[in-house]
């Protein structure tokens, strides 16, 4: 039984019949279909903490999907996991594949700049200023070009870009 049928929640119920319905009307072909079905379930997995199901889903979709979009978010979502885990540098390889497939990811440029800027702080803790900084300036360019997509989201980012110099910009859109 796939997971998203034994969820017991009401929002994920009609979640889930709302997508059963779509996979039935929409005009696509039975793989496609399936890798929603794995991508869905990965994504159920996922919210509840089930990392490794979670993966082990989103593999099974991402050998499915065709549409270059759709695997963005998948390859994506694998690098959530991966952060969540504490595998920073498997992560960045995903949020880069994701970013390959979709440069328009405000999400992935988000999370590629987080990293940064958390390695930069690890730099810094360790009194290596100078390749904190180089770091700093790695995630400001991913906060910016993250911001310039979705100019109403990530304002601390903008706030700590503002404070540190790192940008003159004062609204992105």
């Amino acid at each position: 039984m796939p997971r998203t049928q034994r969820n017991d929640n009401f929002i994920d119920k009609t979640f889930t019949v709302m997508a059963d319905i779509l996979l039935k009307v929409l005009p696509t072909n039975k793989q496609a279909k399936e890798a929603f079905v794995y991508y869905r379930d990965g994504m159920s997995a996922q919210a509840d903490g089930e990392y490794a199901e979670a993966m082990d889903n989103y593999k099974k979709a991402l050998e499915l999907e065709e549409d270059p979009n759709d695997r963005s978010f998948i390859i994506y979502n694998m690098g959530l996991i991966q952060a969540s885990n504490g595998e920073h540098e498997r992560a960045l390889e995903l949020y880069h594949q994701a970013l390959d497939i979709n440069p328009r990811m405000p999400q992935a440029l988000n999370n590629v700049a987080v990293i940064y800027h958390y390695q930069g702080e690890q730099l810094k803790e360790a009194g290596e200023s100078e390749a904190a900084e180089a770091l700093y300036d790695k995630a400001a360019d991913y906060w910016k070009r993250a911001i310039r997509l979705a100019p109403n989201n990530y304002i601390e980012a903008q706030n700590w870009l503002k404070t540190t110099g790192r940008s003159t910009i004062d609204v992105y859109f």
